[in-house]
């Protein structure tokens, strides 16, 4: 083994430091110009207002413009993939989440990325519970309740659902598959014309996104039994789990993350983070996310990929008992 002299090893860490010292700087500087925030959804829906609040915001605390991109279509994938395929620079960013990151990967045999290598997790932002509601006709009035009708007409309770392999149509085969009953999916084009086949009784039940029925609820002309979340949500504090209800472990939450194409800069990916965590305490923000059913909830990249991980898993164990069969 050669032998490295003094002047040889005091030139290298000068240039290891020279390095440091630039990467630092950089990384203060950083952003420069505007980041494009690609949201794969079109513009309008829950996803898009949610991206329009973050960016809003972190444009304020960056002091560059976000830019937000929608780009829908294919069930997220369209926008999902450029995002992957872009510079890794930190100037392109993507509102990820549990279609996009963790189902997809079960329901495409030919998904054009891969949710963990090809992305660099920055945070989460936030999760979005729903609600087990019911049609007023229904006398089941708990979970138990609800468990019990299935079991003694199997089949014959019919389940809003807001499409195939969407995360509420999946909250309700896992509900399935952990209570060992068999309800009846009927597949709509979205959760507004499965909502308005619920509050005509044209389905029994739904696991509804909490925002968009809200309202309903508050007039009676639905009943919610349970929310789907572990933990009871300040947004309906009064309401019970499935899981203290009946089945424990029982969980579902839509979540939203912000990921970039994988090799952005370690210290871009920080600064990015540390601005997310920092937003996603301010009281207006919190009112903000409110509004959309969503529970502000920050992250360190590592508990991001931690996260994922476990829904990909997850949701592959419950797209298997559906029956789902990968396209």
């Amino acid at each position: 083994m050669k032998k490295v002299n003094l002047g040889t090893a005091i030139l290298i860490g000068a240039i290891l430091n020279a390095n440091d010292a630039i990467a630092q700087e950089r990384a203060e500087k950083y952003p420069t110009r505007p980041i494009r925030l690609i949201v794969p959804f079109p513009p309008g829906g829950s996803n898009d207002i949610l991206a329009r609040l973050v960016a809003a915001r972190l444009t304020e605390q960056l002091g560059q413009q976000i830019v937000i991109d929608n780009r829908g279509g294919a069930g997220s994938i369209i926008g999902t993939q450029l995002a992957a395929n872009a510079a890794p620079d930190g100037y392109t960013v993507l509102l990820g989440g549990t279609a996009s990151l963790s189902i997809n990967p079960s329901l495409h045999k030919n998904l054009p990325y891969d949710p963990i290598k090809d992305f660099s997790p920055i945070s989460l932002v936030g999760t979005a519970l729903a609600v087990l509601a019911v049609h007023p006709s229904l006398s089941a009035r708990t979970v138990k309740d609800l468990i019990e009708f299935a079991k003694a007409k199997p089949g014959q309770l019919r389940l809003a659902s807001p499409g195939i392999g969407t995360p509420t149509h999946l909250a309700g085969e896992l509900f399935k598959s952990m209570a060992g009953v068999d309800m009846m999916p009927i597949h709509y084009r979205g959760g507004g014309p499965g909502n308005i086949a619920l509050l005509s009784g044209e389905v029994n039940a739904c696991f509804c996104g909490i925002a968009s029925v809200m309202q309903f609820l508050k007039e009676g002309k639905l009943r919610a039994i349970a929310v789907t979340s572990a933990k009871r949500t300040a947004i309906m504090p009064e309401m019970p789990t499935i899981a203290e209800s009946g089945l424990p472990g029982y969980e579902v939450v839509a979540w939203f993350s912000i990921v970039a194409p994988a090799g952005v800069p370690k210290a871009n990916v920080m600064r990015l983070n540390g601005e997310i965590r920092k937003l996603l305490v301010l009281a207006e923000v919190k009112n903000s996310f409110s509004g959309l059913g969503v529970e502000p909830e920050g992250s360190t990249p590592e508990e991001l990929t931690a996260y994922n991980r476990a829904e990909i898993a997850k949701w592959a164990r419950v797209i298997k008992f559906a029956g789902i069969k990968p396209e």
